[in-house]
């Protein structure tokens, strides 16, 4: 099987996009636009992704650099930016004899892997294969021009093209696949006799014409596949067909999402059968919803795991970040609930609105229904945590640990200094602040002995 070597041009300025980042960080779907094109790459098992780089490139690859992980990508620099054909003349150094080479665009996000095999197959290890699509609007675009037996002789860029010519819809989605050994002879042939005083790739199908290598075209009618961004409007308009992408796949699995053009996911969305998702919602990072799970409106989830039967009402907020967040079978959360990193909720476990939990356990039947506090917690099975509760974990310096044993009762408005303990089976008096451990099945009141003072009269304000 002939190696593949995959070439990302994102040297652009993206001047129409009025930002100071460079275009192909620019985020679709919570990741970079250039990020999307190096993932679709990795798909395809690429032996090195180059990316060229030129405007921010010092920003654009220090991005980049932080989310290899594998230290897979390279980088090349085109300074400064002469046209697609110098741009890609700047990898010939990294570019092995042996691969076959696929040129992409780091702001076309929604290429999908198995139109590339295509592509790909298409070239054979000894062929130009170009992707290409038909637009009813082609302006803008080079021009697949056809011999009378349907035979691709040339792409002509808008700028060069004759009234006949622009008159053609089928044009180069800019994407390639190509034998290196054939690309670097011809890159070294390129002038910049244009309209554009550029060096066009897309002179190399004339070489190949003349050297006698076929040039064949795979035609795609996705769009999306071949759309970039140029402009904040552009990428919006991406975002939702990448958005509605997501949606029909999930829907055609059996998740019932109650209204698509209102739905995101930026991340990686996992769902059982029978989920149920009300509009507005958020998926970021990797989440998983288990069979039956209803997700209520205005809901930002991350990092989580909800398991079967659980329901999230509306307006409530998860995001376990890099420690995860688990919310157990037929737990209710929310609404206006809060779960941070680290918290665990198992079966059963009623969170309400106003609640946050931070770095806690919380074991089966346990409730905190309303306007409550829990973190670095540990809480057993059946407790009820009143009201206005809070655990006082930060002392300044360091974080410390409380522990609630099973069936205990927090009255409301209690302050649990950490570290502590509160045994088992206890109750906490409205309005404590414990300081110390306590007995199992034990009464707690910690507050100043009330005092009445009949016939009070409350201060006057002054007259001026």
């Amino acid at each position: 099987m002939t190696a593949l070597d995959v070439v990302i041009m994102a040297a652009g300025k993206g001047t129409r996009m009025k930002s100071s980042m460079p275009k192909v960080l620019h985020r679709l779907a919570g990741k970079a636009l250039v990020q999307h094109v190096i993932d679709t790459a990795n798909e395809l098992q690429a032996r090195h992704t180059i990316v060229i780089t030129g405007h921010g490139a010092e920003q654009v690859e220090a991005a980049l650099t932080s989310t290899d992980a594998k230290k897979t990508l390279r980088f090349a620099r085109q300074m400064p930016q002469l046209g697609t054909g110098h741009a890609v003349q700047q990898a010939v150094p990294l570019l092995p004899d042996d691969g076959v080479v696929v040129v992409l665009s780091g702001d076309v996000p929604l290429t999908q892997a198995d139109t590339l095999q295509a592509l790909i197959q298409l070239c054979d290890g000894k062929q130009l294969a170009l992707l290409t699509i038909e637009f009813d609007d082609p302006t803008g675009y080079g021009r697949i021009v056809r011999d009378a037996n349907g035979q691709v002789q040339a792409i002509v860029e808008h700028k060069d093209a004759n009234e006949t010519q622009r008159a053609i819809r089928e044009v180069y989605s800019g994407i390639m696949a190509v034998p290196a050994k054939l690309l670097k002879p011809w890159l070294a042939r390129l002038d910049n006799n244009n309209a554009q005083q550029e060096f066009y790739l897309t002179d190399v199908v004339r070489f190949a014409q003349s050297d006698g290598v076929p040039v064949v075209a795979h035609k795609i009618a996705d769009a999306a596949q071949v759309a970039g961004v140029n402009s904040p409007t552009q990428l919006a308009e991406l975002e939702r067909a990448y958005q509605l992408r997501q949606a029909h796949a999930l829907m055609a699995d059996g998740v019932r999402i109650i209204d698509p053009a209102r739905f995101d996911v930026r991340g990686a969305l996992t769902c059982a059968q029978d989920v149920e998702i009300d509009v507005n919602c958020v998926f970021q990072g990797q989440v998983k919803l288990g069979q039956g799970v209803k997700i209520g409106a205005n809901c930002v989830i991350a990092n989580c795991e909800i398991q079967a039967g659980a329901v999230i009402h509306p307006f409530t907020h998860i995001d376990g970040e890099k420690l995860g967040v688990t919310v157990g079978e037929g737990a209710l959360i929310g609404p206006f609930a809060r779960l941070r990193p680290g918290a665990q909720l198992a079966a059963e476990v009623h969170i309400g609105n106003f609640v946050e939990v931070k770095n806690s356990t919380m074991a089966k039947g346990s409730k905190a229904n309303h306007l409550a506090y829990l973190g670095d917690a540990t809480v057993g099975e059946r407790v009820n945590y009143g009201a206005g509760s809070i655990t006082a974990n930060y002392d300044g310096a360091n974080k410390h640990r409380t522990v609630i044993e099973a069936d205990v009762h927090i009255g409301s408005n209690s302050v649990l200094v950490a570290p502590v303990t509160i045994g088992a089976g206890g109750t906490v008096g409205g309005g404590s602040t414990v300081t110390k451990s306590t007995e199992p099945n034990a009464l707690t009141v910690v507050r100043a002995k009330q005092i009445s003072i009949a016939n009070y009269k409350r201060p006057v304000k002054q007259a001026k």
